[in-house]
């Protein structure tokens, strides 16, 4: 089992930036890749942004050159800095891992956070 504990969520105003981080801890043999979700109210989850174990990353429109996302390897953390916020930005924001296990190395499998609020006014 692999449990992924997210912090550094609140509000902020708008133009203000927040840091948020996603400790994954467990039965983790590799951890592949991380990826920060949102879900704004009323609308569906969608991707921020993501950072494989070799460091590349990709990013929504929405959010590149805004959001940064870095990831230590040593412990199994991932972190979203979030600069020149605005209200769009409110949201529900997630954490994913792709996970490979040691008892099954040959499957990947997806694990969730519980979520942290982001709320930006104006």
């Amino acid at each position: 089992q692999v449990q992924l504990v997210e912090s550094g969520g609140g509000s902020v105003r708008a133009g203000g930036s927040l840091r948020l981080s996603c400790a994954a801890s467990g039965n983790i043999f590799r951890l592949n890749a991380f990826g920060w979700y949102r879900q704004a109210p009323g609308k569906e989850r969608e991707l921020v942004a993501t950072i494989r174990n070799a460091g590349s990353t990709n990013y929504a429109g929405s959010v590149k050159g805004r959001f940064t996302i870095s990831r230590d390897n040593a412990k199994n953390t991932a972190y979203l800095q979030m600069n020149s916020l605005t209200p769009e930005d409110t949201a529900v924001y997630y954490c994913n891992a792709e996970v490979t296990v040691p008892t099954a190395l040959s499957t990947m499998f997806n694990y969730w956070g519980q979520g942290t609020q982001v709320t930006v006014s104006s």
